[in-house]
């Protein structure tokens, strides 16, 4: 299943992988800027969010927990279990990475 999102992730237009701190994490970046984190070995994902939008999701759904060694605020950790949907973690993945899109120069922007 964790293939199945970082193969997502990599689709999206600019991204690309990295290994910043070695192994593990794999870092899922566009323009230099992180929009996903896979800890492969712990089995879960970081992921940027909206803040009241993180909030929502931490309520909603147990596997939704605060940003692991992130900003508590602006990430959430999606710990990779069968119990949250792939839909609902593919959303997740899109509004991480539009996030970080709408945070970039214009030019850079439009590059993409």
């Amino acid at each position: 299943m964790k293939n199945n999102f970082i193969e997502y992730c990599l689709n999206k237009k600019g991204a690309i992988k990295d290994y910043p701190l070695g192994t593990d994490p794999l870092a899922i970046k566009i323009a230099g800027k992180i929009f996903a984190l896979f800890y492969e070995e712990k089995g879960y994902l970081i992921l940027k969010c909206d803040p009241v939008i993180a909030e929502n999701l931490r309520e909603q759904h147990e596997d939704v927990r605060p940003g692991y060694h992130m900003n508590k605020q602006h990430s959430n950790t999606i710990i990779l279990k069968v119990f949250l949907p792939e839909s609902d973690i593919f959303a997740m993945i899109d509004h991480s990475y539009d996030l970080v899109v709408k945070s970039l120069p214009k030019s850079i922007r439009e590059s993409i």
